[in-house]
């Protein structure tokens, strides 16, 4: 009998043993996000988007699908209902892969948050897969993962208020008594996985049918699903007014297969596939049930199961869907258009001629030296030119727009200490979906400037004693959003700084950029204080005479550095520096996943049980309790459903990162003068001044290869890829081959850019013709008109003279030399690894890559 059931009867102190040990946690494996293999950060045994070749929903996707139950409609029971009223609405119900839905509701109850029992009128949200044999319009109990937070009220099993026999019919057969006479019965769910597979805390002997419990099985740890894997909710309170909002993990096959949802389901007649459904479940509890008098037992149990609302879900089936013997192609570089080419890839692979398309996220400039330098080079995607004296080899291609976004999931709570308005108080414990954000206020979080972004404990006087803890805390924070944040009492380290991704990216190079150009960030990251007087952690001050270095901190940069040495060693533990404090995380998507599980990535107990001794992880934050900020991208902040931040423009107006705000930072964005034809925001100048719309961290992608390179087939597939990407593949919607949500459609001008430089990639090497000596050839081809007309009189951005005739090469099926040849070992998790890649490594990428990537990840998840 474990210590778990125990404790959860009045008799617990009168018989105690030690807990069963749990099974053996099925590891999750690494799973592919957006394209073939662009890796996603393992968060305890939870991994990335795993292997879907499907777009992200759209927004008119996401609308079409929205689904709105009610306690009404669904419970027949509902003269017991805990609560009657209620109404709760799905934001998505198809297409769904692994991503976040949003769900809200009405006609709830004023929550009582869990402490010794489960709380008060409360919702639980988990996922089930199977249909109720009796009842196929409702899930099965028993196929739903529930129990994983092994929490009061949360819980697959618990000892009875009743006697054997006056334990409901429906849970009769899980049912039995124990070998101590003086404890009451118990009851255990079963889980059943969807390949049949199952874990039971109830024997049944076959001869005399007998039932015994099973003191050897944990129902809620198991080998299936823990407390770090499972995406259930055990508690999400509702506002004084019975209204709330929560946004919800859905997890497919990749991330739990013993749900299975989303597996390919192949028609009887062979031609169409879908992906195995599931269900979501909203139950809600009251003050007490199960003949108990407080939320102490399981949900799963009959009576408060009844009363459970349900929604069928829907998935685009996982796999590659890609015809076997198909060309692989490397790209390499920006993870901005992992979720565009995750959706283009099914489409174009299986075009006649065409290739797989493996996206393996490397550094931007990495991957741009790797395709000027090296024959048969992957195909570049960057969000800037190389960095390159002298001509620039590469053609651009603009293939999307999108752009990077702060995330946040903060949960309010009212200043008990304060005269809070009855407005705000009726709000408690629900989340926030509006902040505004400036790039002074930015600059504080990323030079960890506010106290509690520095380890507790450490010695911190360098930091001017006047800082707040948290930017919620901040004068500077609360003059420019809603006056509700005032009468907040928030805290924790995960909103005294963002949650970053590790390595050198263009979007932190965009990042340091936008804060760069503000006068006032400038200041403030020189030594100068804010009206209030707070001032720059100096291990962040770009004054070397501030700088304990005494060097500047240099902002022209594309990462996120930890540069404040701190660290503190508690009493019979380790070091805790600012990296163990407030970790990297592995990519922008990843950072969207933190904030939609509501986890801040703090440190937990020091382990010395580990191999070599370490921290363990906080778990994440409860839903009502939740206080983050992230970096992540468009799309995959639109991916996961997460609340973004708006950002003030150098028009002095803050904007949202929604198709509006992206779309409206294009035309105030130009080609600089080392490359004319990669545009970007230009935050100081006078167009971005005048774009009063325009969200300022919209970003380009653009594809880049040279046509001097010899390989026809490789040419070809890359400018294959190149058209289909803004042709069909700016179409926006929630099919295979369409633009998915957190991408805008490319102007029609870079389209046409992109269409000349797809000619010019496909025709290959141009024989030179004899010029003054003063001419440098260049093969970049101008964004836009103005750009374009500015660029006839400049000889070095002039287009590519035309090619000669040449016979087309017959596409071999097979990948070129460069990417082909033996077995490599099976690949490491690269999600945070690859960013650290040097750029004298990637110059030999293509040929270092001898497997295609996509073949061994796709024989690894198969």
């Amino acid at each position: 009998m474990s210590e778990e059931r125990v404790s959860q009867h009045p008799s617990r102190r009168a018989y105690r043993r030690k807990a069963a040990r749990p099974s053996v946690a099925r590891r999750a494996v690494s799973a592919i996000t957006a394209g073939a293999v662009c890796a996603i950060a393992v968060f305890g045994v939870f991994v990335g988007a795993g292997a879907v070749f499907a777009p992200a929903a759209t927004a008119d996707d996401t609308s079409s699908s929205a689904v709105t139950v009610t306690a009404a409609q669904q419970d027949k029971a509902l003269d017991s209902a805990p609560m009657p009223d209620l109404a709760v609405t799905v934001s998505q119900t198809k297409n769904l892969l692994a991503q976040g839905i949003r769900l809200s509701w009405t006609g709830g109850k004023k929550s009582v948050a869990p402490s010794s029992s489960g709380g008060q009128n409360f919702l639980q949200v988990f996922m089930c897969w199977g249909d109720d044999p009796t009842d196929p319009t409702r899930p099965d109990r028993t196929t739903c993962m529930y129990g994983g937070a092994n929490s009061p009220g949360a819980t697959r099993d618990a000892f009875r208020n009743y006697s054997l026999d006056e334990i409901p019919a429906e849970d009769q057969p899980y049912s039995a008594l124990t070998s101590v006479s003086f404890l009451p019965p118990y009851t255990g769910i079963p889980f059943v996985a969807r390949d049949g597979a199952r874990v039971d805390g109830i024997k049944t002997d076959p001869k005399t049918g007998a039932k015994t419990v099973d003191e050897s099985v944990n129902l809620n740890v198991n080998p299936f699903f823990t407390s770090y894997s499972t995406n259930e909710i055990s508690w999400v309170g509702s506002g004084d007014d019975g209204s709330g909002a929560v946004s919800f993990e859905v997890q497919t096959a990749a991330q739990a297969p013993a749900l299975g949802c989303g597996n390919p389901v192949v028609s009887k007649d062979g031609k169409t596939t879908t992906g195995a459904s599931c269900w979501l479940v909203v139950l809600p509890r009251g003050t007490a049930d199960n003949g108990s008098s407080s939320i102490n037992q399981s949900g799963l149990f009959i009576e408060s199961w009844r009363h459970a609302l349900a929604v069928r879900m829907d998935f685009t089936p996982l796999g590659t869907r890609c015809p076997e013997g198909t060309a692989e192609r490397l790209l390499a570089g920006s993870e901005l258009t992992s979720n565009a080419i995750a959706s283009w890839q099914p489409v174009v692979c299986n075009s006649a001629g065409a290739a797989v398309y493996s996206v393996l996220t490397v550094p931007e400039s990495d991957a741009l030296t790797a395709a000027a330098t090296t024959e048969d080079a992957p195909l570049a995607l960057t969000s800037y030119a190389r960095d390159a004296s002298g001509t620039d080899p590469l053609t651009y291609a603009p293939i999307a727009l999108t752009g990077v976004t702060i995330s946040l999931s903060i949960d309010r709570h009212p200043d008990p200490f304060k005269d809070v308005p009855q407005k705000y108080v009726d709000a408690a414990r629900t989340p926030f979906t509006s902040v505004n954000l400036t790039p002074r206020l930015l600059a504080k979080l990323l030079s960890y400037s506010y106290r509690s972004s520095l380890p507790n404990g450490a010695n911190i006087d360098y930091l001017n004693k006047t800082n707040p803890d948290n930017i919620t805390k901040d004068p500077d924070f609360l003059a420019v959003n809603d006056p509700e944040w005032g009468f907040q009492n928030l805290t924790g380290p995960a909103i005294a700084d963002v949650i970053v991704p590790q390595g050198r990216t263009d979007s932190a190079r965009a990042v340091w950029a936008y804060i760069a150009s503000d006068p006032e960030a400038a200041a403030f990251l020189a030594g100068k204080p804010d009206p209030w007087g707070m001032v720059v952690n100096p291990w962040y001050s770009t004054d070397a005479d501030t700088n304990p270095t005494k060097t500047a901190f240099s902002v022209d940069r594309d990462d996120f550095p930890k540069a404040d040495p701190v660290e503190f060693t508690p009493s019979n533990a380790g070091v805790i520096n600012l990296v163990t404090w407030r970790p990297f995380a592995a990519d922008l998507s990843s950072v969207a996943y933190l904030t939609l599980r509501g986890d801040g990535q703090g440190p937990g107990f020091w382990d010395v049980n580990s191999v070599p001794p370490k921290y363990g992880k906080l778990p994440r934050m409860l839903p009502g309790n939740q206080a983050l900020l992230g970096l992540t991208s468009a799309a995959a902040a639109r991916r996961y459903q997460v609340v973004t931040a708006s950002l003030r423009n150098p028009a002095g107006k803050f904007v949202a990162p929604d198709d509006t705000g992206i779309a409206a930072a294009a035309p105030a964005m130009a080609g600089s003068k080392a490359n004319p034809s990669v545009d970007s925001f230009d935050f100081t100048s006078d167009a971005a001044r005048a774009a009063t719309a325009a969200y300022p961290l919209a970003m380009p992608v653009y594809a880049a290869a040279r046509p001097s390179m010899k390989d026809a087939n490789i040419r070809r597939a890359y400018a294959q890829f190149i058209r289909y990407a803004v042709g069909p593949g700016q179409k926006r919607g929630p099919d295979a081959g369409q633009l998915p949500d957190g991408y805008v459609p490319l102007p029609a001008d870079w389209t046409t850019q992109a269409q000349k430089a797809a000619d010019a990639i496909e025709s290959g090497p141009v024989t030179p013709t004899p010029q003054p000596s003063s001419y440098i050839p260049s093969q970049s081809v101008p964004v836009k008109a103005p750009a374009a007309a500015a660029a006839a009189s400049a000889p070095a951005a002039a287009a590519p003279a035309a090619p000669a005739a040449e016979t087309p090469t017959a596409a071999s099926g097979a990948a070129s030399a460069a990417l082909s040849g033996g077995k490599t070992p099976d690949d490491p998790d690269i999600g945070a690894i690859t960013a650290a890649v040097p750029a004298s490594a990637l110059a030999g990428l293509a040929g270092a890559l001898a497997v295609p990537l996509i073949t061994r990840l796709r024989r690894r998840v198969t």
